[in-house]
């Protein structure tokens, strides 16, 4: 659940986030970032109407007014987007995300809870955050990983990692897979992704062989017999988000692969990556793999090779041979 206390808000605040919850069914992560972002512009607001300095920290909203969000102009969105940048310094894509929650919020006070006439965000764009090449192991670096994690004792940090590796899944949906998700007979997995919503995910050899050795020892532990849960801490519960990016970390340090910035969802671009370059996937299986909701999000995968291509030129040895004398 998002981490935030009913009694620090406003009333339309609390009804804001049941609605992004239950009718826009959005996952928890998004809720608390929109909750944040929404939190701190508010405050910027009640600083700025009230001429006080804006303290972060120990200012208080639970009392900010319904009506006071009628004032609030399209001038106030654009000092607080300077704001963000001048002097918390967010980036292109923190900006990014804090003018899609105010497109949110004020989407919901202007129709939804009717509490604005006009909505000051209705005109202002969202800029396109611009777009990186994901960071990704090779082959042999993944297989590397799969090695370290094979020689660690553990069938379970195998287990995560090969799923990871070889089906792409997010990080929230790895932990959210119960024993009843796994389908043997068809050789696949049912998963949440975002917005609740389900795909089913198929298992190759490697990860039917790697779950059927982890049950085996799973069920060996009598604490994990009331625990639908398919992977599962030493307490025999449900295990955590940050224990599984521990086990990734750990994994990344004994195949000598640490200190390049990977985690997780790079295990996720991984999979993609080798997939679209080994596996004959096009764009269109790869979005419903991965579970994007747009083919656009899908397409930075089809520009690995134009880079490696780009590359291979750039270092041939002759690359920086001079053209001969006229």
């Amino acid at each position: 659940m998002a981490n935030y206390n009913n009694s620090e808000n406003p009333e339309f605040i609390n009804e804001y986030l049941v609605h992004l919850r239950v009718v826009k069914m959005l996952s928890e992560r998004t809720i608390q970032e929109y909750y944040f972002d929404t939190r701190l512009f508010l405050k910027y607001v009640l600083a700025s109407h009230t001429n006080t300095d804006l303290d972060t920290e120990d200012m208080k909203i639970t009392d900010f007014p319904a009506e006071e969000l009628k004032k609030i102009s399209v001038t106030d969105i654009y000092n607080f987007i300077f704001y963000t940048s001048d002097e918390r310094h967010n980036k292109d894509r923190a900006r990014y995300r804090k003018i899609s929650a105010l497109k949110s919020f004020f989407k919901y006070l202007t129709k939804v809870a009717h509490l604005i006439d006009i909505d000051p965000m209705k005109d202002i764009e969202v800029p396109t955050p611009t777009s990186s090449m994901p960071k990704f192991l090779s082959l042999n670096e993944s297989m590397r990983l799969l090695d370290a994690a094979n020689n660690s004792e553990s069938v379970r940090n195998y287990c995560i990692l090969t799923l990871f590796l070889n089906c792409g899944m997010r990080l929230s949906e790895l932990i959210g897979i119960n024993v009843s998700d796994v389908d043997f007979f068809e050789n696949r997995m049912r998963v949440l992704g975002k917005g609740r919503k389900e795909r089913m995910v198929y298992l190759n050899n490697a990860c039917v062989d790697s779950i059927n050795k982890y049950l085996a020892v799973r069920n060996e532990n009598p604490k994990a017999k009331s625990e639908p849960a398919l992977f599962i801490s030493n307490r025999g519960t449900r295990i955590s988000k940050r224990r599984v990016q521990q086990i990734v970390e750990e994994s990344l340090k004994l195949a000598g692969l640490d200190g390049k910035g990977l985690s997780t969802h790079k295990l996720r671009h991984t999979a993609a990556t080798l997939m679209y370059q080994y596996g004959d996937a096009d764009v269109l299986t790869l979005k419903e793999l991965l579970g994007h909701s747009s083919t656009a999000t899908t397409e930075i995968y089809t520009h690995l090779n134009d880079e490696r291509v780009r590359n291979a030129v750039e270092n041939n040895p002759l690359a920086n041979i001079n053209k001969p004398k006229e």
